[in-house]
């Protein structure tokens, strides 16, 4: 049966990991802010690999920097089973970004010093977890919704690139899905038999294993590329009702 869309703030445990942080509370659907616009808790969230992101009116700005690739993780806690919802625009359909999800809990290689052949720094987030696109290209494998180059996205959002988008991202079991405004865009099982072949040195690699409870993060790419970032919210799975 389908899920109801509201929850009980009793069942407000996600996690396979650290209990949850004290932070904002959850409105009457569940969602528990951990970034809404206002200030970044500094000690929540961390910085890996190049650029970074700068609090411009009420959301995050990504600031890419030569440096290459760079992740903002929320690294409080690690998070199972559950949704997360990202608020997010861009100044052109070209500008690239991305949400990563079940990024495996090893601070020491994500602190390290970005590289690729390591997988070390950001690098390690593309090959241990999953990143779901932003970037209004062509390529379905590539494009906004898409599970980056595992999991096409059968179409792109129907809102222009600077409208703000509400991307929800739901993590059950092994199965990761992607809706944009309502929509369904994309749907991953790691355990498909039919995965798209790794064709590209930068496209993650398909046999680290990732974990059910891992961290997420927001993508910064390279100069030039601005996505604006307003809202990142968890809660867990809405259940069935009985």
């Amino acid at each position: 049966m389908p899920r109801s869309p509201r929850v009980a703030l009793l069942s407000m445990i996600l996690l396979g990991g650290a209990a949850p942080a004290p932070c904002l509370a959850a409105d009457d659907e569940g969602w528990r802010p951990l970034f809404d616009g206002t200030a970044l808790d500094r000690e929540a969230w961390t910085q890996v690999g190049g650029g970074g992101f700068s609090l411009v009116d009420g959301s995050l700005r990504t600031d890419p920097s030569p440096d290459g690739l760079g992740v903002l993780l929320y690294t409080k806690e690690t998070l199972g089973d559950c949704q997360i919802r990202v608020v997010y625009r861009s100044e052109d359909a070209r500008d690239n970004a991305g949400v990563h999800v079940r990024v495996a809990d090893d601070l020491e290689k994500l602190k390290a010093p970005s590289d690729p052949d390591a997988e070390t720094g950001a690098w390690f987030a593309v090959h241990h977890g999953y990143e779901v696109q932003i970037c209004d290209f062509p390529d379905p494998l590539h494009r906004t919704g898409a599970i980056y180059s595992l999991a096409p996205a059968t179409s792109s959002p129907e809102k222009a690139p600077e409208e703000w988008k509400t991307m929800v991202i739901t993590l059950d079991g092994d199965l990761v899905t992607v809706d944009v405004d309502g929509v369904r865009l994309s749907e991953f099982d790691p355990k498909a038999e039919d995965l798209p072949p790794r064709t590209e040195w930068y496209e993650p690699k398909r046999e680290p294993v990732r974990p059910r409870a891992g961290y997420i993060g927001l993508q910064v790419h390279d100069p030039g590329d601005v996505v604006f970032f307003k809202e990142v919210s968890i809660r867990p799975l809405p259940t069935s009702p009985e």
